[in-house]
């Protein structure tokens, strides 16, 4: 899985951005401040991208992607920026950096970007199945979000993928449906519980042979739900 630094100062957008990055199948390392994103590249010299936020309350996003650039590394940069001034453009390409996104972004443009990022400069071509995840007769594309059983495609609805994604990444383990909620639905959303039991009564239907008798995706009575292949 690709690291890939987030730098911004915004907890809400950062969240936001990381939660995104995940679901695509990245490996996201947070950093608050300039000083910090220079340490956790210190301590992350695998990190392959760099998202960096503009506007910082210490070092500025424009100085990190100079050092960056300094010390001779040829990662991925993307400038995050809220302004649309020209000037801004002008000064993170000059700076090093290798695109840039304006706020405010959907995530599928900032995935867009990344993948697009990845692929331009050849950062997925020795592990082209980082973007896989495989499970007995699955295997999940976090790269185009589909799934396939035996080979054939299944058509899924983002939620029923996120929930794969969420499962495939935890074999075995117990999830309780408050667990998943947060992390398909986000720690904001105040619905209720059953709103997990319905949709993973629609992705059995989906995904197993028998839904009523599940192999694969499992009830914990009481609890929750496993991925139990």
């Amino acid at each position: 899985m690709k690291k890939i630094l987030v730098l911004e100062d915004e907890s809400s957008i950062r969240s936001f951005v990381v939660i995104n990055l995940r679901r695509s199948g990245y490996e996201p390392i947070e950093a608050g401040t300039g000083t910090e994103a220079l340490e956790k590249l210190k301590e992350n010299p695998d990190i392959c991208l760099a998202l960096l936020d503009v506007m910082l309350p210490d070092i500025d996003g424009f100085e990190v992607c100079r050092r960056i650039r300094a010390s001779g590394s040829h990662m991925g940069i993307i400038m995050l920026t809220a302004k649309s001034q020209e000037i801004d453009k002008v000064t993170g390409l000059m700076t090093g950096a290798d695109d840039y996104v304006t706020k405010p972004f959907s995530p599928a443009e900032l995935t867009a970007r990344v993948d697009a990022l990845v692929r331009r400069l050849g950062l997925d071509e020795d592990d082209k199945n980082s973007f896989e995840l495989v499970s007995g007769p699955f295997t999940l594309n976090t790269r185009n979000r589909t799934l396939e059983k035996d080979g054939k495609r299944l058509r899924l609805t983002q939620i029923e993928y996120q929930l794969m994604k969420l499962f495939m990444d935890n074999p075995g383990k117990a999830m309780s449906r408050e667990d998943i909620l947060k992390a398909v639905w986000g720690e904001q959303f105040n619905g209720e519980y059953k709103t997990v039991d319905v949709n993973i009564r629609r992705l059995r239907i989906k995904i197993e042979a028998d839904p009523t008798e599940p192999e694969y995706l499992t009830t914990v009575w009481g609890y929750g739900y496993k991925w139990g292949y």
